[in-house]
């Protein structure tokens, strides 16, 4: 290399290495806040999963900086392959979360009296107790009312859930 070239080297954005160290931690955050039964599935060496799972024990600053190790160990890492299987194991709990927000609307309108609710769920699901989801809805809603606590609320939320399961 002669002195021209050196004077000219290319060398890394600062700012860009930043963002990449900072994206790197965040996935490193993400990580610890898994539970380890998920670990299995996800692409990471010996070294890192047994820093984030020493990680789960520390708190404050010890925590912040095992975060900080652990980005380190990123990169050495294929931090994209990570991240698309953490996409993955995450994208089942979005599902079902989905599903529980569904359930509790449909709980909400039962409750407030819409009966256009009532026979779509009937509608979808034939095998559906008539008598007992009428039941459940005018205690549930005798119950708030009363401002007593919403027992017969969190039932018809059960009973909701074993209908979307069968």
């Amino acid at each position: 290399m002669n002195e021209e070239e050196r004077d000219y080297a290319i060398r890394p954005n600062k700012e860009e290495l930043k963002r990449e160290h900072n994206a790197l931690h965040t996935l490193g955050r993400e990580l610890v806040e898994l539970p380890e039964s998920l670990f299995a599935t996800l692409p990471l060496s010996e070294r890192v999963k047994d820093q984030i799972v020493a990680a789960k024990k520390f708190k404050k600053s010890a925590l912040q900086r095992q975060l900080r190790f652990i980005s380190g160990l990123m990169l050495e890492e294929d931090a994209d392959a990570i991240r698309e299987a953490l996409r993955l194991v995450k994208l089942p709990h979005k599902k079902e979360v989905e599903q529980f927000h569904l359930l509790e609307t449909w709980r909400d309108q039962l409750i407030a009296g819409d009966n256009a609710i009532f026979n779509e769920i009937l509608n979808v699901h034939p095998r559906a107790d008539r008598q007992h989801m009428n039941q459940l809805i005018r205690n549930a809603s005798k119950e708030a009312k009363q401002n007593k606590p919403p027992k017969s609320s969190r039932m018809l939320f059960k009973y909701l859930q074993e209908l979307q399961k069968s």
